[in-house]
């Protein structure tokens, strides 16, 4: 008797099966026979390379519990040899930063606004050219940029990038009490310089050296 397929293999078909169609989480559920299936989806992502779009990506275009493959052909995955523990710690290194284009995880992807940024971990050295799984041969990019579509015009400098993944690895109460100081700055040195003097409206009279009119209190002439 021929053994049935798992709950994977079920859903990676049926997400090849319907290509460029939105597919519902009840769909899903029923497909893969298990209560577990959205596990089994992220190990589509992760150790096959799937691009299994949720509305984490696409928001406004899907909605939750909504799903979509767009591209049957699946991107280069870090599978079962990379842990999840040595995941966590090369995002935590390079401060969940894409290391190319300085996007950070679930923000919108600045050559992409409409789209969220989903990161991956990427080999320098890729593994069929002798590559390892060493953490000195991972980093942290983007998925767009990990594909080599990203605008590279846009990339921020190596400093930047560094500076993205330092500020990421603080606490969100710390980077927003940055944000609140680096806004307050800048208001300041972009506003106008009749402002910063305290002073404002239009010149006073007799301050303009082409101004022939009189000045209150003085004789003409």
């Amino acid at each position: 008797m021929a053994r049935k397929p798992g709950a994977r293999t079920l859903l990676r078909d049926y997400f090849l099966s319907n290509v460029g169609r939105v597919i519902s989480t009840h769909e899903l559920a029923r497909v893969a026979g298990i209560r577990d299936y959205q596990r089994r989806i992220r190990e589509l992502r992760t150790e096959e390379g799937y691009q299994i779009l949720t509305d984490k990506d696409r928001p406004g275009q899907l909605r939750p519990g909504e799903y979509l493959l767009e591209d049957p052909k699946p991107l280069p995955a870090f599978g079962r040899e990379i842990s999840a523990a040595q995941r966590a710690r090369i995002l935590t290194r390079n401060g969940y930063t894409c290391q190319m284009c300085g996007a950070g995880a679930g923000e919108p992807h600045p050559a992409h606004p409409d789209k969220r940024t989903r990161l991956v971990i990427h080999h320098r050295i890729p593994v069929e050219q002798g590559g390892t799984n060493d953490d000195d041969n991972l980093e942290v990019l983007c998925s767009y940029c990990n594909e080599g579509k990203s605008n590279l015009d846009l990339a921020p400098s190596s400093k930047t990038i560094n500076l993205l993944a330092l500020v990421r690895r603080f606490p969100l109460t710390d980077q927003r009490a940055l944000y609140k100081a680096l806004k307050a700055k800048f208001e300041r040195t972009d506003a106008p310089a009749e402002n910063c003097a305290g002073r404002s409206g239009p010149p006073r009279k007799g301050s303009d050296p082409n101004d022939q009119s009189p000045v209150p209190g003085e004789p003409a002439g």
